[in-house]
């Protein structure tokens, strides 16, 4: 007990508009539904979690996720209840820690290796089977992977759960378990639009803010692929498990912990071949490589296109391959190889303008639009700018026309947009135009929980240092200092 309010709790209390009485009998009826009837709390007790900042033990603070979900109809965590318990000297098997944020355990714990190969990623991808767990007693088919995140799964809670000891062993994905769960079509539907839902919220507000969720979900998908279920409901089972996957994965790499999403690249790209989508195994190493290029590895970035190029078979759609390529390319203006990079963009662009539409995209392709396309050749070519400065100009050209289309309340691909645009501007020895892009970007800023805005908005400072002694450039390099995170203002700076 810190003797402090708890004001994150007090905060989402005061939301929620219960009295200290009605959300004690909740926690109780809602413990009982979750398996816990031996749980009891009353008033006196809940003043002192907010009042007095004590920490219920579990399965409280899980309780009191799950109410406070369903009363405020968004997902809330533990950590935004501020029940975290810190200073533990034990963990249980299913907690996070700094090195396993997720309770993830099994290769790669480290960040890719300096030349990936086809068969590193077919061992990372055996290795992934890790992530499937099952019970030793069938009693319980639903413990497969338990979520210690606090959000709220598609699927209803088993009358009783098993404790947070029981013992599991790995056993590899989609294997054929005794009992299999009571899923269907329609739950599949269901996850399937959890899936959307997610996607356009971290395209809006960045990987922060519901990654946790998402991680919940997939670790509920895991336990539902220990079992056979028939062929058509298992594909797209899969495939909901290589699109959760790879957004667990992005929202990772959008807030900083990039050992993790690498691990999940590994999930969704063995999951997609699993479901046979051998396309959506490329793009989740497409993601991979993105990675590596922020992270200032192109070179690894290279290496994983030419799998994700190769390995996404005759099925791929000319909008897939050509969001393939503007990956490519972006690795390639990393390494100053500007003609290579245009000719890969170029080729990028061919494909974009041949694909006629006459076969629906993917789900997971519909996020990359015309306006996509622009915003990757402006960054290609932006950071090209910083071997070759001539390359701004284009940069401009292309960040504009994105800009202009970015109308799908997309807040995070805007945000990049403006710094492609303002370090540009800057590069291009327009300081008057790039402190106005600047600021458009600062101003959004502040409501997205992406890292990745603030790691680029570091580079466009740098550039900024030529022109400090213009005043509006002096106050603007005053605003982003103040702006920073402090989080951020101590790490590296990651490359453009």
């Amino acid at each position: 007990m810190s003797g402090q309010p708890n004001t994150r709790l007090s905060d989402l209390f005061g939301l929620a508009g219960w009295s200290k009485g009605e959300l004690a009998r909740l926690v109780n009826r809602q413990a009982a539904a979750m398996g816990h009837p031996q749980l009891s709390t009353d008033t006196s007790r809940v003043r002192r979690w907010i009042d007095m900042g004590e920490i219920p033990r579990d399965p409280v603070p899980r309780v009191l996720a799950a109410l406070f979900t369903e009363r405020l109809g968004r997902v809330v965590t533990i950590e935004d209840l501020g029940l975290v318990r810190h200073g533990r000297t034990g963990k249980r098997q299913g907690d996070g820690n700094a090195e396993h944020p997720d309770g993830m355990r099994g290769r790669p714990t480290e960040p890719l290796r300096s030349s990936p190969n086809s068969r590193e990623w077919t061992s990372c991808s055996t290795d992934a089977a890790w992530w499937v767990r099952v019970p030793r007693s069938p009693r319980d088919p639903y413990s497969a992977v338990p979520c210690t995140t606090g959000c709220t799964p598609t699927r209803p809670s088993p009358p009783t759960p098993p404790s947070s000891t029981t013992p599991c062993t790995p056993t590899p994905l989609g294997s054929t378990a005794t009992r299999p769960p009571p899923i269907g079509s329609q739950e599949i539907e269901e996850l399937e639009r959890s899936v959307e839902v997610f996607r356009a919220w971290d395209a809006a507000r960045g990987g922060g803010l519901q990654r946790k969720a998402v991680v919940g979900q997939l670790n509920e998908v895991g336990g539902m692929l220990a079992y056979r279920h028939p062929d058509h409901l298992q594909r797209r089972l899969w495939g909901v498990a290589a699109n959760l996957a790879v957004l667990a994965g992005w929202m990772s790499h959008d807030v900083g912990l990039e050992p993790t999403a690498q691990k999940y690249f590994v999930i969704a790209a063995h999951a997609a071949r699993e479901g046979g989508d051998r396309p959506r195994a490329g793009e989740a190493l497409s993601r991979a490589a993105r990675q590596m290029v922020h992270l200032g590895r192109p070179d690894d970035a290279l290496d994983l296109m030419k799998l994700a190029q190769s390995g996404s078979g005759d099925e791929v759609l000319p909008r897939t391959m050509a969001m393939l390529y503007t990956v490519e390319a972006w690795a390639q203006a990393s390494m100053g190889k500007g003609q290579a990079m245009r000719r890969t963009l170029g080729q990028a662009e061919d494909l974009f303008v041949s694909d006629r539409s006459d076969v629906p995209p993917p789900s997971w392709m519909q996020m990359f639009k015309e306006e996509d396309l622009y915003g990757m050749q402006a960054l290609a070519y932006r950071t090209l700018a910083e071997h070759e400065p001539g390359a701004a100009v284009h940069a401009q050209h292309y960040a504009e026309k994105a800009l202009a289309l970015r109308v799908d309340g997309r807040q995070r691909s805007k945000i990049f947009d403006f710094l492609s645009m303002a370090s540009a501007c800057f590069i291009a020895d327009d300081p008057e135009q790039g402190g106005t892009y600047a600021r458009l970007a600062l101003v959004s800023m502040g409501s997205n929980s992406s890292h990745r805005t603030w790691d680029r908005l570091r580079q466009m400072y740098r550039l900024t240092a030529e022109y400090s002694s213009y005043p509006k450039i002096h106050e603007l390099r005053e605003e982003i200092k103040l702006a920073l995170p402090k989080q951020v203002k101590g790490g590296n700076s990651a490359r453009a």
